[in-house]
């Protein structure tokens, strides 16, 4: 082993161009021990840390795993056998030598955590995880937990299989079907890890909230990854934060084996450069802050065991995360290697496969099946599982070397039982703030109350809201930013705890992190991975339209996390991380298009399994609180609150007949009811229209006496927890029938809201006319978008014309032939002809012809004091305005 490292690099050579011979020569060193940080090599030769008797049985358990890894790909024809078999000596010597966890109990999260982030090698996990329950069902049954709670040999049966499969055994067995890429359906998974590099940060925010935790005790989270899954940008901004926040708990492993689907050559190796990246495994995670220890030989277990020891070791003396680069060969004796194994093997019992059973056979004696007959769903089924059984048989009959295993598991039993973590900085409790009646909607904080006529931003009460829960829960909630921390309000969320970024050792009572900068990728997951322990809510802000896209991943695979837990736990309660929006809509305009996009609520609202998303999109600072506690006492997996950025005046309410702040928790509520029957219903979602609404249209509403009621979107998942009754009572079809839409966001989030054509053609939305918005004031970007005071009330009052004349229209060919009567009380009868390209009506005392068009231009005015007042306007002036001035026609609609 070396103590230590030095990168250097000497580059020489004449200047581009220049005629000079003189040579420039750069040199370039990576002090390590300036930096805090390590780096060690593990080779052949270094002194034993495992007997012959404990490396015989690890070597046979190897055997078993990569032959079961061929038998899983084989009878699945799917799956990632390279890379699980590339992995196994490094995954079998945490789970047998370093690792402290409670095998009984999948659910303990005082144990140490191993996570499997490269997704692909689901394949392996789950062999893994089947050979340890064999060994304990053979060695040790009294600690084998609930069958929910086990990864049965049987269960290997549901690989990539859809749960509602039929086949005989998969029924008779009651198996699990194990998803294609990891899932908590799984016992001792924690996350989904499928998409690249979402697991790794996931990891490092579960290694954070244990070390926020349990500080020095805290449990160590493994990781297990290649080099192609490093190349994502968001693990880079991953292993910034970890380094930065010294997560000495957190171990990433690294399986180099230098091939991904389409390369055998993913980094430099050497003076071998890379076709993706030109960096080795080693120099990313140098440069990244990480202590590095480098294994020559990853298949070798002594040289394994010993890194994988002295990472323990020396994290205990460090503030660094650790990182073991294992060198190895993808699909290792399997028969097929490098890329063409990562997600292709053997045909279905092909002569190659019967090849890579044979070291099995002949080291154990036994003799897998040989398929014969016809292929069928079944008959498949049934070859899987009889090779299963010699699996089985394996284990049974090797009675030394699965008792010798057994031990190991008991050892790492033991060791977590006398090494269970001790609480911390003093234990978040998220308790506090679920079970506690006080804290509701009602029931406001003096900091979440805000006067009428006051300025405050949407923003700023979103982090008082959160701020005032943080107290409560003794700092359950923390905070990370993409480098605006103070203009999305976020270091407000943490106010009154430690002061600047959160660190394990040196300032772990500031609850505002240091996610890797300007990252909203990284902070996605890392929020995420905080929120899954349980005891935390993790919360990453940044403008809506970064923030959105870029953690939608990361919110789609912890809600996948959160429902699939469920299948072992039916009673589990989902984990909520919080997407905070924090500038969001037309208003952002000064940042110009790239940072007002309006689009982002059209990602999440609606795009989610029921009760997985809550969208939040308040447009009253006094909104904040009661939204934000209702919503995250409804616990969904991912909550998203959309908020501007300018300040916004605080309205009088009640002296403007608006609903109160608090009938936002429906989630849709009547803003605004009107005196009377309602010509129309307007429907409102978005901050940045709503006020426009409040200040500039609905006095010009009043003043004109047009009749509309008025309804805000405040959280569409909110409104669909009520009932259907309830839903009804407050938003029936019939208004979605009669309404159009003005919103701060795209049409497809109105077409719920708004079904008859000419409410849709009505509607207004930044988009509409065709172009993204300029840059400039939030007012003058919003008179861009043609949704200021006059457009809006223009847009209003063209289609609450529109539904009159409708149904004018229809009384007037209703009461055709009936009697009507002039200014002058002269009676009249008419009939209503369609010509078939309009319709128009004919009076029975002249031949005139009055078209609809007419009448349209006549009701504009309504009332009218007499016909002189349209007399150059249509044909027929007394009995137009005779028709429509009677009551029958009228009915209260003017």
């Amino acid at each position: 082993m070396t103590d230590s490292m030095t990168l250097s690099k000497q580059d020489s050579g004449s200047s581009r161009g220049a005629t000079s011979s003189m040579k420039q020569e750069t040199t370039f060193e990576l002090n390590l021990a300036e930096r805090g940080t390590y780096f060690q090599q593990v080779t052949a030769g270094g002194k034993d840390v495992l007997s012959a008797k404990e490396v015989s049985a690890l070597s046979a358990l190897d055997l078993i795993y990569r032959t079961l890894c061929a038998v899983m790909f084989n009878h699945s024809s799917s799956g990632h056998p390279g890379g699980s078999v590339s992995c196994g000596r490094i995954v079998e010597s945490l789970l047998y030598q370093n690792m402290r966890y409670n095998f009984s109990d999948p659910n303990d999260k005082t144990s140490d955590y191993l996570i499997f982030t490269a997704g692909h090698k689901a394949l392996g996990m789950y062999a893994m995880w089947a050979c340890r329950n064999e060994i304990m069902r053979v060695a040790h049954p009294e600690l084998l937990p609930d069958v929910l709670q086990q990864m049965r040999l049987e269960d290997l049966l549901g690989f990539r299989k859809n749960p509602t499969i039929t086949t005989p055994l998969f029924t008779k067995f009651h198996c699990k079907a194990l998803d294609g890429h990891p899932t908590p359906q799984t016992p001792f998974v924690w996350l989904s890890t499928g998409p690249s590099g979402v697991g790794v940060t996931a990891s490092v925010g579960m290694s954070l909230a244990l070390k926020d935790l349990y500080g020095d005790s805290a449990p160590y989270v493994h990781i297990v990854e290649g080099e192609g899954g490093m190349t994502p940008g968001r693990v880079s901004e991953a292993l910034a934060s970890a380094a930065s926040s010294g997560l000495n708990n957190f171990v990433m492993h690294v399986d180099w084996n230098q091939a991904a689907i389409d390369s055998n050559s993913v980094t430099r190796d050497g003076s071998s450069a890379g076709d993706y990246v030109q960096w080795d495994p080693r120099e990313l995670l140098l440069t990244q802050g990480f202590n590095v220890i480098y294994v020559a030989d990853g298949f070798d277990f002594q040289q394994v065991t010993a890194a994988q020891q002295l990472a323990l070791e020396q994290s205990r003396n460090s503030q660094s995360p650790s990182a073991i680069v294992y060198r190895t060969t993808k699909g290792w004796r399997y028969g097929v290697e490098g890329k063409k194994s990562h997600g292709g093997g053997h045909k279905f019992y092909s002569d190659e496969y019967l090849q890579a059973l044979e070291p099995f056979e002949k080291e154990f004696g036994l003799s897998f099946p040989r398929f014969e007959g016809e292929k069928t769903a079944e008959t498949r089924e049934q070859a899987f599982y009889d090779s299963l059984l010699v699996i089985r048989q394996a284990f049974e009959s090797q009675s030394e070397n699965t008792s010798a295993l057994g031990e190991f598991l008991m050892k790492r039993n033991q060791a977590h039982q006398s090494s269970l973590p001790k609480s911390g900085r003093g234990m978040p409790d998220l308790a506090l703030f679920y079970d506690n009646d006080n804290l509701s909607p009602e029931k406001r904080p003096e900091i979440c109350s805000y006067k009428n006529g006051s300025q405050q931003t949407l923003r700023g009460a979103l982090a008082h809201a959160l701020n005032s829960i943080n107290h409560t829960t003794k700092g359950a909630l923390l905070a990370a930013s993409a480098d605006v921390y103070g203009s999305t309000n976020t270091t407000n969320i943490g106010d009154g705890f430690g002061e600047g970024f959160w660190h394990a050792q040196k300032n772990p009572q500031s609850r505002i992190l240091s996610a890797g900068g300007i990252c909203e990728d990284a902070i996605g997951g890392i929020c995420s991975g905080i929120s899954t322990i349980g005891q935390h809510i993790g919360i990453g802000s940044s403008y809506g339209a970064f923030m959105v896209p870029l953690t939608v991943i990361s919110a789609r695979t912890h809600s996948i996390a959160q429902q699939t837990i469920r299948h072992r736990n039916p009673d589990e309660q989902f984990k909520t991380f919080i997407v905070l929006c924090g500038h969001t809509g037309i208003k952002t305009g000064e940042d110009g298009p790239t940072h007002a996009e309006p689009n982002t609520l059209q990602m999440f609202q609606e795009n989610y399994p029921r009760g997985t998303m809550i969208t939040l999109t308040p447009w009253d600072p006094n909104e904040l609180w009661p939204l934000t506690v209702t919503a995250l006492k409804a616990r969904p997996a991912v909550m998203a609150p959309f908020v501007t950025r300018p300040n916004e005046t605080v309205f009088d309410r009640a002296a403007l007949g608006l609903a109160p702040a608090e009938a936002s928790v429906k989630g849709v509520y009547k803003l605004y009811a009107c005196d009377g029957e309602a010509q129309a219903s307007i429907v409102y979602q978005g901050s940045d229209v709503a006020n426009v609404f409040v200040s500039g249209v609905l006095p010009k509403l009043k003043e004109r006496g047009l009749k509309v009621d008025v309804y805000y979107i405040a959280s569409v998942e909110l409104f669909d927890r009520l009932d259907s009754t309830e839903r009804a009572e407050i938003y029936s079809a019939t208004t979605a029938g009669s309404a159009m839409m003005i919103s701060g966001f795209t049409l497809p989030t109105t077409y719920r809201w708004v079904t008859s054509p000419k409410g849709r053609e009505a509607t207004l939305y930044p988009h509409k006319h065709g172009e993204y918005l300029g840059s400039g004031t939030g007012e003058m970007c919003i008179e861009e978008a043609g949704l200021d005071a006059r457009a809006q009330l223009t847009a209003i009052e063209g289609f609450v014309r529109g539904i009159m004349i409708a149904k004018v229209w229809k009384r007037i060919v209703q009461f055709q032939g009936k009697e009507f009567y002039t200014k002058t009380k002269l009676p009249f009868t008419y009939e209503v002809v369609n010509t078939g390209t309009s319709e128009t009506i004919i009076p029975s005392r002249t031949d005139w012809s009055i078209p609809k068009r007419d009448f349209e231009k006549a009701l504009a005015l309504v009332p009218i004091d007499g016909p002189g007042r349209i007399n150059s306007m249509v044909q027929g002036p007394a009995y137009t305005w005779g028709i429509l001035h009677d009551d029958r026609v009228r009915q209260g609609l003017y």
